[in-house]
């Protein structure tokens, strides 16, 4: 079965690939990097919260204010 690059591009059904996607997930912008980040099943309890995309970014934002 061939095989698309990367996590969760694709799945096989039946022989054939099918593109998995996720419509009508909510987007924020990271406070830090300014770049767009959709919502995650470990953010769900907090997302109202949640201002950064990842660890990274959390760490850093008194370093850098984008």
């Amino acid at each position: 079965m061939p095989r698309l690059g990367g996590r969760g591009l694709g799945r096989a059904i039946g022989g054939s690939i099918v593109a998995h996607k996720k419509p009508n997930l909510p987007v924020k912008t990271c406070a830090t990097c300014g770049r767009p980040f959709a919502w995650r099943k470990k953010w769900a309890k907090t997302w109202d919260e949640v201002r950064h995309c990842s660890e990274r970014c959390r760490r850093s934002k008194a370093v850098r204010k984008a």
